[in-house]
Order: structure tokens, then sequence, then C-alpha cells
């Protein structure tokens, strides 16, 4: 969700954001002696969309977390880690997560805000004086929760030309000022990773520290992700065990390697890498409040519209919030896209069910992503 609605990148170009998905397969089984001692156990559900996934549509590997309201979790893989040599996905592998990003930046913005460091309803004037101007463009009209909502209308950096190479912040802001402003601020909802650039730019600013190091200190550490990191400038790598990632340029064309890149272009709204599991600990422990202080999270959970994200979905302050079809409510997430790689999951309202899923490439056809939508909501029902 690197995009106005997705993540959306091109390597040369504009790099485009891939999609995935999952399938999901039905089993029926029978049995011709007392259930007690002949019952064949519940076809797992996630396991067969995984392995539809791979087997079905294209996808080279998948792999998923679920963790149940009973505490009990388990890891899924299907398909391959690398296409050469045919290798496993490794269970739990990293990822490059995407504009999952863009809620670890929420929650250290919002954590500011708890402190009276930042006020939500305040103009970014007041944080990054002289900063923000532009063709319709002023930072004095804008507010810090219309950048964390993405309600302020501005334009998305990813529509210039960008190549694959090292960005600071400050130009990816710069290339987005170089656009006429989407809309006025507070009008609707307007999906632009420049928001989130401006969050992270604020949050640096007030805190005297980089974000990285504000992340890692204020989310990663308390929430005991320790498969989860903002990678340094010029770390073109993935640490640890983890399946590559791939790109197809078009329909129909070979899948390229694209798993070391330079990932500054997403900087506070896309750079991060983590597992399935990690973000399943993060977004339950978000929404059991162990993160923020019950007023922010109030905040955070206070949405608009936002049916680009999907059927009946809602945005909060980075948290997308989507109706569970089972009636059981909403569950909350965000989701990511980045070259190689794309995720999906959510949690619970009470945080106590959660589920993530990830592929390692674009999906031939554009129907999969909702089927992976489909088998996460299918996890968080049963």
């Amino acid at each position: 969700m690197l995009e106005q609605a997705q993540h959306k990148a091109r390597p040369s170009r504009r790099w485009k954001a891939l999609a995935a998905a999952v399938a999901v397969g039905a089993l029926t089984v029978g049995a011709l002696a007392p259930a007690a001692a002949f019952a064949a156990p519940r076809p797992d559900t996630v396991q067969q969309g995984l392995d539809a996934l791979a087997r079905d549509e294209g996808v080279p590997g998948a792999l998923a977390s679920v963790k149940k309201g009973d505490g009990r979790a388990r890891n899924y893989t299907a398909g391959v880690a690398d296409l050469a040599t045919g290798a496993k996905v490794p269970v739990d592998g990293q990822v490059r997560i995407g504009s999952n990003t863009k809620v670890f930046t929420a929650v250290v913005v919002l954590q500011l805000v708890g402190e009276g460091k930042v006020a939500l309803d305040e103009p970014i004037e007041t944080y990054l004086p002289g900063l923000v101007r532009g063709d319709g463009i002023d930072g004095r009209r804008i507010t810090v929760r219309q950048l964390l909502q993405h309600t302020s209308g501005l334009p998305n950096y990813l529509k210039a030309d960008l190549r694959p190479r090292y960005y600071e912040p400050r130009e990816l802001l710069d290339t987005a000022l170089q656009f006429k402003a989407e809309f006025a601020p507070g009008e609707k909802f307007g999906y632009s990773n420049t928001n989130y650039v401006l969050a992270g730019l604020i949050a640096q600013r007030v805190s005297g520290r980089p974000l990285a190091a504000e992340i890692e200190r204020r989310v990663i550490e308390p929430a005991g992700l320790h498969h989860t990191y903002f990678p340094a400038p010029g770390d073109e790598s993935i640490r640890e065990p983890h399946p590559k990632g791939y790109y197809r340029d078009a329909p129909g064309a070979p899948l390229r390697d694209v798993t070391e890149i330079d990932p500054s272009w997403g900087w506070a709204a896309g750079q991060m890498i983590s597992t399935n599991s990690d973000l399943n600990r993060f977004f339950a422990e978000l929404l059991h409040g162990d993160l923020l202080k019950p007023a922010q999270l109030t905040e955070m959970k206070k949405t608009v519209p936002a049916e680009k994200m999907g059927p009946g979905a809602g945005y909060g302050l980075g948290l997308v919030s989507k109706p569970l079809p089972c009636g059981g409510g909403l569950y909350w997430g965000h989701g990511g896209s980045f070259p190689g790689y794309e995720t999906r999951g959510g949690v619970t309202d009470d945080g106590s069910a959660a589920a993530d899923i990830a592929v390692t490439t674009q999906p031939s056809d554009p129907n999969t992503m909702k089927h992976v939508e489909s088998l996460v909501e299918t996890a968080l029902c049963r």
C-alpha cells in the first residue's frame, strides 16, 4: 500500500507495488466408523489456501501466522523460497512489510501526543515551520490528524518517476511538492505516502532522535518484536532467513529476483522488515492497549470511510478497520506492498485473535488479493 490505495512502485521508471493473494480450497472428509475412533482432523483452511496459492496462482512462496483467542499460534508455509534452488520457505521468515510501517510511525506520533509534545489538531506548520508549501498546499492548513488519517490532500510522491537508489526523506517530500494538491485538507480520504513522510519528520523534530531509533525504543523493544527492524541507510539486504521476493514486469513476463533493494523510498511510509508472527504480536499488543494510552488508542480508532481499502473499510490514525464476515464486529490492521512482497493481516477488536499472510510476488490474477484478504478473515472468524 505504498501508493494511493496500495503501494505501487517500479524498480526503474516508477516502481510498481506488487499484489498477492490466497485462494481457499475445500476438502470433504467422510468416515465409516464411529467418530470418536476414526474422525479425520478438521481441514486447515489456511494451509489449503497457501497451497492453492502456490499450486494454482503462480506465486513462488507464501507464509502465514495465525494466533487464536486461546493463545495458540501456528505458522504455515507453501511453495518455495528460491526459484533457482527450490529451497523451502523458512517458517516465519522475514519479509518487507511495506505500509504496515505506517502503523509503527503513527504509534510513535501518538505516544508524543500522549506526552503533550504533539497535538493532533495542531497545524503541521507548528512542528515543521515553512517546510510544506506548494500548489494548493499550505502546512498552516493541514493538521497532524489529517496526515495520519490521509485526509490532507497532499499528493503522493510516487506520482514521480522514482529510480532505485537511496533517498533522503526531505527529497521524497520535495518530490511530492512538485505536484498540485489533490483536494482541500479535510475534504475526503486520499491515500498518500507523503502524509507519513511528514509524520516521520514531525516525530524526528519533536523527539530530537531519528525515526528508526524512536520506533525501536518506543515500539519494537516494548512489544518484544525480536525479528522486526527499520533498515539502516544503504542496507539493501534482509538480515534473517527469508523467502526471496520476485517481480514481474508484465503479465506473463519472467519473474525477477528483487530481494535486495534500497528501501529508503518507503521510509516512514514503508521501509520496515518483519515476520508474520511479529506483526500479529504488534497489532495484538496495540489493540490490547499496551503501546498507547487509552485516549490515544481511542483517537487512533476513529475512522473515516475508506472504500478504496476494501468494502466497508474505515481508516483511522494509521489503522484500517474492516467488518468480519462472520458477524464478529470489526478487525483492525493495515497491510503492505513492497517490490517482491505483499502482506495482509488483521487482529480482532479485543486483540485476542490475529492472522497475517505474506506472499512473494505480484499475482497474475487481480482477484487473488481478494482471496488473501478473505483467507485472513476466515482465519480470524474460526
